[in-house]
Order: C-alpha cells, then structure tokens, then sequence
C-alpha cells in the first residue's frame, strides 16, 4: 500500500508540476508580468504553505504553553540552506541558469539582507510580536518592490478575462496538486523506511528535510526542463526570502520565540556563506552551469554531514 501511495505521490508532483508551470507561464504573458518576478511573487509563496503551516501550528502550540521555537527557527533555516544548497543545484545539473547582473545584484540584497535582519532579530535570543510583525513587514515591502510596475499589459473584454482566469485556475490547481503530492510522498517515505527498520532520525533529517524542499524542487526543475530559467531561479530566490522572513515573523506575531544560539552561531553563518557563493557564481560566471551546481551541492552536503555527526 505504501508502495503505491509513494507512486501516486511521485505521479502527483509530476501532474502538478506540469500545470503549475503552464499557469504561471499563462499568467505572465496575460498580465505582461516577467516570469522571474511571477516565481517570486506566486510559485514561492505558493511552494512554502506547508513551511507557513508548520511555523503557525508550532506557534500555536507554544501559545499554549508548548516548546516548539526550534520547529520554526530550524525549519525556516534548513528550508533555505535545502533550497539554496540541494534544490539550486540539482536544478542547476539540467541547465543553465542566468540572471542579469542588475536584478541578481538586487535580489542578493535581499536574499543576504533578510538574513542579517532575522540574524539582529534574534541576537537577543528572542523575537518578540513587535519584532515578527517587522519581518513580515520587511518581506511586504520586498514583494511590492518585486511587482512594483511589473504589470504592463492592460487589457479589457470577456476573452481576455476568461483566459486570465484560466490561467489562475491552472495556477492554484497545479500549486494544490504538488503541495499534496509532497505531503503524500513524505509519508509514504516513511512508512516504508519504518517497514524496513531504518532508523527514525535518519527519516526525519533525510525524508522530511528534503519533503519540505520536494514543491520548489519538482517546480524548479520543471521549469528549467522547459527552458524556463527565470521562473525556476524567481521561485527560489522568493521561496529563500519568504522562508527567512515570514514563517517566523507569523508565527513570533503569535507568540513571543525563543531562537536557539546555536543556529546563530551554525546555520546562519552557513547559510549566508552559501548565498554569498551562488551570488558569486551568478555575479564573476555570469551564471550557474553544472560545475558550479556540483560545488553548492558539496557545501550542503558537507555540512549535512557536519551536523549530523554532531547531533550523532
């Protein structure tokens, strides 16, 4: 049973993916929106409910006197390193990946700079309600800069609005698909990894570390396939934003979060040392060919393992 549920799921990211990536292509060119700034504005957002749940249960649970801080700190920061570590380079592996120099030298403020702000946030081993509401705030403005004249294309009449919703229809359809298809192939991961005896912290840093990552990687490598680099690098670059910034500054609005210094003093620093990398390769190589996608690949995977030796 497990068995075909992993397959349906696999089947699902597959089907979901495919009209994901045609909705958000039709909605580009109806609304004259840049691919890049729809997978910043739209895939991202969508790609990450299941990291803006996560932070949101977890919040709730420490309302109620729980200890879930960790849950939404660790998984804002493992879902950035997985998708600017692992999903980047994986999808960097099927093609060449791009950007003019004007909007990578923009885009790394920000990926670089929502880091350092969560990193002042929680300097004091906490982030209050006024401190979340501010991360949140930050990412509104990010995302209004993003579409700020973005939309060009004016249009009126029953055609053009009945294509327009098409291409929502196919958008949001395509986003469910996948986000339950991930959900599905994670546990059905599991129950067949428990039917063969592996152990349950192998599971959870293997399986649910890359199933959180499972929606932007089967968006990304969709579209980079299709030839659609912009849409791919726009859906992690905003995914990357989005992780950082909002399920912690949701979930701290909630409720006040403790912020383990260890993660100040490990994942942070290693994750802006990997963003920094990318930045690099995109800036001095003009872009990210498969060389490259080996070596960011190596970084996450070294300090994987780093980590779990540590844990161990």
């Amino acid at each position: 049973m497990e068995f075909f549920a992993l397959l349906a799921g696999l089947a699902g990211l597959w089907f979901g993916t495919e009209a994901t990536i045609r909705g958000a292509v039709a909605l580009a060119q109806r609304l004259g929106i840049p691919e890049f700034a729809v997978g910043i504005a739209v895939l991202s957002i969508g790609s990450d409910l299941p990291e803006l749940s996560i932070a949101v249960d977890a919040a709730i649970k420490n309302l109620h006197g729980g200890r879930a801080s960790d849950v939404v700190v660790g998984s804002a920061f493992g879902s950035d390193m997985g998708q600017i570590g692992l999903v980047l380079g994986i999808t960097g592996l099927f093609g060449y990946l791009s950007l003019p120099r004007n909007i990578i030298y923009q885009q790394g403020a920000a990926l670089l700079g929502s880091l350092v702000f969560l990193g002042l946030v929680g300097f004091d081993g906490h982030v209050s309600r006024t401190e979340g509401i501010s991360l949140v705030f930050f990412y509104v403005l990010y995302l209004m800069y993003v579409l700020a004249g973005a939309v060009t294309l004016e249009k009126s009449g029953g055609w053009w609005a009945t294509r327009l919703a098409s291409a929502f229809a196919y958008l949001i359809v395509g986003l469910v698909i996948v986000i339950a298809s991930a959900e599905l192939t994670v546990w059905s991961t599991i129950q067949v990894a428990q039917t063969f005896d592996i152990e349950q912290s192998i599971i959870a840093i293997i399986v649910i570390g890359l199933g959180t990552s499972l929606p932007e990687l089967s968006i990304s490598v969709g579209a980079i396939l299709k030839r659609r680099p912009d849409l791919s690098l726009g859906n992690l670059i905003g995914s990357n934003v989005f992780d950082t910034l909002v399920p912690v500054g949701v979930a701290a609005s909630i409720t006040r979060l403790d912020f383990n210094g260890d993660m100040l003093r490990h994942e942070l620093p290693f994750l802006f040392v990997l963003t920094s990398v990318v930045l690099l390769f995109l800036i001095r190589k003009a872009g990210i060919q498969k060389r490259h996608a080996v070596i960011i690949i190596g970084m996450y995977l070294t300090y994987a393992v780093f980590r779990v030796q540590e844990v161990i």
